[in-house]
């Protein structure tokens, strides 16, 4: 319809034009444009592990560590107090600081394999020529016309 019309637009106005007219040719072109679409896909990967174990190591403190600590810590504490409430208070840290030294410790004492998974996406793009518009150039009284128009 809209080819028609423009058509006779221009017949018109080659029939309206003094005797000396020109004849008019029209080129008509299709033109084109790339299109890209990406498409997402996503998929589920799954994977092993290795994830620590922990234990406890050492058996904490035995009395024969407790007893050094308190000797040691009550030697102390008298000599720098000078009298034997110094030794006994020397003696209570001491066997603490004994104590607490070989307390239980988390460490990792192996591993277990553990399978995890999680969702990937991934996109597939697709390239493609489609119809865009169209151009018709056509000469004129010594003018060159272009018209754009769809389809």
């Amino acid at each position: 319809m809209k080819y028609g019309l423009l058509m006779s637009s221009i017949l018109s106005l080659s029939f309206c034009a003094p005797v000396h007219a020109e004849e008019v040719k029209a080129n008509i072109v299709d033109k084109y444009k790339t299109v890209t679409n990406s498409t997402p896909t996503t998929q589920r990967i799954c994977f092993d592990v290795e994830v620590p174990i922990y234990g406890n190591t050492g058996n904490g403190a035995s009395a024969g560590d407790v007893l050094g600590g308190m000797i040691i810590g009550g030697i102390l504490g008298k000599g720098i107090s000078g009298n034997d409430q110094g030794a006994a208070a020397g003696a209570v840290l001491g066997g603490m600081v004994s104590a607490d030294k070989k307390q239980n410790r988390q460490q990792i004492v192996g591993y277990r394999i553990e399978n995890r998974c999680r969702n990937e996406t991934t996109y597939t793009t697709e390239t493609r020529e489609v119809y865009s518009h169209s151009e018709m150039s056509f000469s004129y009284n010594g003018y060159v016309h272009t018209l754009r128009f769809q389809k």
